[in-house]
């Protein structure tokens, strides 16, 4: 099929070695852009080709669409792990990175573009660069805002200078050691590992779908809302509370805090 095929000579032929080319051939994009991200686009584009068809009469409800990539479960750590990693902090950085990951979710290349002028400690606010050049405020949690005002009040840096200056090699390493000398599995100690944790842990507290897009800089909510998945912890927890009573009920729950 080529771009001067008149429309009544289409078929679901065309159709589908249309799609066969696509999926070969791939389509015009950005060469960063992902392998999930390209099947997504392969996706609509055949969706709304297929929609166009179908008002056509051609092929109707059977033609078929390329798949779209099904999100993953993030993997996340206990926030009892994120309080391991900063006590098995070496210097302030290593807190400091651990700490601001956590609480505020933001991405690493976020955290290593901060300057020191874009943090405002007496709100506890942070404005920070998100993709493609967005700009958007961050919150510091207690931890995160203690160990910046510590690490200002120390070295007294200048405001164009960055807080973390260093490489995201740099911080990968930092927290594969932090993991090691935490007891945890080095593997599932990653700087984005933080972000889906703090993710996870603010929908665990209560916090709105549109407020934890908004921190985290998603342009659309439906990938906001992968992290509504619940820890199966909390699911065996809340069906003890529910089912088991009497005194069995409390030393089950007793022996599985």
């Amino acid at each position: 099929m080529g771009p001067d095929t008149p429309l009544r000579e289409i078929d679901e032929d065309h159709y589908l070695s249309w799609i066969s080319r696509l999926r070969k051939e791939g389509v015009h994009r950005r060469r960063s852009q992902k392998r999930e991200s390209l099947q997504n686009t392969l996706h609509y584009y055949t969706l709304f080709v297929k929609r166009f068809l179908t008002w056509l009469g051609i092929g109707g409800e059977d033609l078929p669409v390329v798949p779209r990539k099904r999100h993953i479960i993030p993997d996340t750590l206990s926030w009892e792990e994120v309080k391991r990693l900063i006590e098995a902090a070496r210097d302030i950085y290593d807190a400091l990175i651990v700490s601001v990951l956590a609480e505020t979710g933001m991405r690493v290349s976020e955290l290593l573009s901060i300057r020191i002028r874009d943090i405002d400690l007496d709100k506890g606010e942070v404005r920070i660069r998100g993709k493609y050049g967005k700009e958007r405020i961050v919150f510091l949690g207690p931890a995160s805002r203690a160990l910046i005002k510590a690490y200002i009040d120390s070295s007294d840096p200048s405001p164009r200078e960055k807080l973390v200056d260093m490489s995201y090699q740099a911080v990968h390493k930092r927290l594969k050691r932090l993991a090691i000398r935490a007891g945890i599995e080095p593997s599932r100690v990653r700087p984005h590992v933080l972000r889906h944790t703090f993710a996870t842990e603010a929908i665990r507290r209560g916090m709105s779908l549109p407020a934890l897009q908004k921190l985290l800089g998603h342009s659309d909510i439906k990938i906001t809302e992968v992290y509504l998945h619940m820890n199966m912890e909390d699911v065996r927890r809340e069906y003890a509370s529910i089912f088991y009573s009497g005194p069995g009920a409390r030393a089950y729950l007793e022996e599985h805090p």
